[in-house]
């Protein structure tokens, strides 16, 4: 019982937080007298500020008198040796000054975070380290309190409209379009043998040796399978030249490449290593596309090959408006804030990492990518968290000041049409697709994602574009395979 008591404490707690965080960043319009309350904030670290509120008497003193009045007037108070509702005020607020300091406190302490959101431009990136059950209205004097909070940096934008681009294009040809195609229906090929050295796109079958700096064997892995690409991520490791060292290789070959490890492995002596993996061929394999049955075809929703193509062809051109509009975010981080340097705290790239890598998973699913593929992408993403995610901060901090300054808002209409779109995209119901958002509380990171497109859009809507041609095969990205298994030994 009293686990569930602290329980229901926490909660109570932290729905306290929620109510001071929305109250501190989404002000609402000013219902009444504003309160006297003086306000010093200072600078705390980096995209850090303290901030410190001191509650003038009289605003409290209002608040109390109302509240004995109310209190005398609508539930008369029992008071022993008085009758119901005859005892004296002084003895009135002497017995229920807690309790009365208690809801006025609530009161003050939101209409004055409310306030200090009007009057105070603090941009805050996440809920204020304030307690709520530490903030205390004493019998004299005002009532002060003091949180830190964490901010955007500030800084000065350049003048973003007509912005020159470099643009990737290019017009898909039936031999991308068949490429694609047989990609898509690899879960549904049939795995056969391969007569000849290994390709880009061939499956292995290899045993992989893992040794650390002083050339000892650190880790062994068994006849694991995988898919041959430019890059294998491992749970724990990227291997960059991959695919580049692999191709040519036989059975019986071996071949040794660098997986650089995760800054999270479990071994701490080995996050941010390098070590050399030997990949000894075993077995090289290749997918057989499957027969184009009608029931194969209704998996895609279509009804004849050509209606597939069409499927196939719509998806490469969502990836080709992705790498566009990643391209361009790129550049419009690069001169807009390409000489500023922002350092973020390790901390608050910590706790944003993982809103960072659901708006990157989101804008990767919008472009048509497969699950496989947005695996193996988030796995890059993911070795070194804390690079991607200040580099994603930093293109957030400046679409979002776009924003502002040009007063781009997402309407709840948005949100909803976002929804269906995706729904449409799943073929789920909006229903449904909206409540996996909100149990996944991914509902503020779509609408942040839309606001951040809105303001790129507007950007690009002014610019002039440089374009040149993308061959899909010199992708600088290129696809990424996964493999099962971890490059570095467990901690010991």
């Amino acid at each position: 019982m009293a686990d569930e008591l602290d329980e229901l404490d926490e909660l109570d707690e932290l729905n306290e937080l929620n109510e001071l965080d929305d109250a501190l960043a989404e002000p609402e319009a000013d219902a009444g007298v504003k309160l006297p309350q003086d306000v010093v904030i200072t600078d705390a670290g980096p995209c850090k500020k303290h901030v410190k509120v001191t509650v003038h008497r009289e605003a409290i003193d209002a608040r109390m008198d109302e509240k004995y009045s109310e209190m005398m007037l609508k539930t008369p108070v029992h008071i022993p040796g008085f009758r119901p509702g005859k005892a004296p005020r002084k003895i009135v607020e002497k017995k229920f000054f807690k309790e009365v300091a208690a809801d006025v406190k609530t009161e003050v302490l939101m209409a004055s975070l409310e306030q200090l959101a009007e009057e105070q431009s603090l941009s805050p990136l996440s809920p204020p380290e304030l307690d709520p059950n530490a903030v205390v209205i004493p019998e004299e004097g005002p009532m002060i309190y003091e949180f830190d909070i964490e901010v955007r940096p500030e800084f000065d934008l350049p003048d973003y409209k007509g912005m020159k681009i470099r643009r990737p294009t290019h017009t898909y040809t039936d031999a991308d379009i068949l490429k694609e195609q047989n990609r898509l229906l690899e879960p549904y090929g049939q795995i056969v043998p391969k007569d000849g050295p290994v390709a880009l796109e061939d499956m292995l079958v290899a045993d992989v040796s893992i040794k650390g700096a002083n050339g000892q064997e650190v880790n062994k892995l068994s006849e694991v399978r995988f898919r041959v690409e430019k890059r294998l991520a491992l749970s724990d490791g990227v291997a960059d030249n991959f695919g580049k060292i692999m191709v040519g290789a036989k059975p019986g070959d071996t071949r040794s490449v660098d997986i650089t490890l995760s800054q999270d492995v479990a071994n701490e002596s080995m996050r941010g290593q390098t070590v050399q993996a030997d990949f000894t061929v075993k077995d090289v394999k290749i997918v057989k596309p499957p027969e184009l049955t009608p029931e194969l075809l209704s998996q895609f929703g279509v009804k004849t090959p050509d209606q597939l193509t069409e499927v196939v062809q719509t998806r490469l051109e969502r990836y080709l408006t992705y790498t566009q509009r990643q391209t361009a975010r790129q550049q419009v981080l690069q001169q807009l804030a390409g000489n500023t340097n922002w350092d973020l705290p390790r901390d608050l790239l910590q706790k944003q990492a993982r809103k960072t890598m659901s708006r990157q998973v989101m804008e990767m699913r919008n472009s048509g990518m497969s699950d496989e593929q947005i695996l193996g992408r988030r796995r890059v993403l993911e070795q070194d968290a804390i690079r991607s995610t200040a580099a994603a901060l930093k293109e957030h901090f400046v679409l979002q000041k776009i924003a502002e300054t040009e007063k781009l808002e997402i309407e709840d209409d948005e949100i909803d049409s976002e929804i269906e779109r995706i729904a449409d995209q799943s073929d789920e119901s909006p229903r449904k697709v909206r409540a996996r958002l909100e149990k996944e509380d991914m509902i503020e990171t779509l609408a942040t994602e839309l606001l951040e497109r809105k303001s790129l859009d507007f950007v690009l809507e002014t610019a002039t574009y440089d374009d040149y041609e993308m061959n899909p095969s010199d992708d600088g990205e290129g696809e990424v395979a996964t493999m099962e298994g971890e490059a570095s030994p467990a901690a010991s």
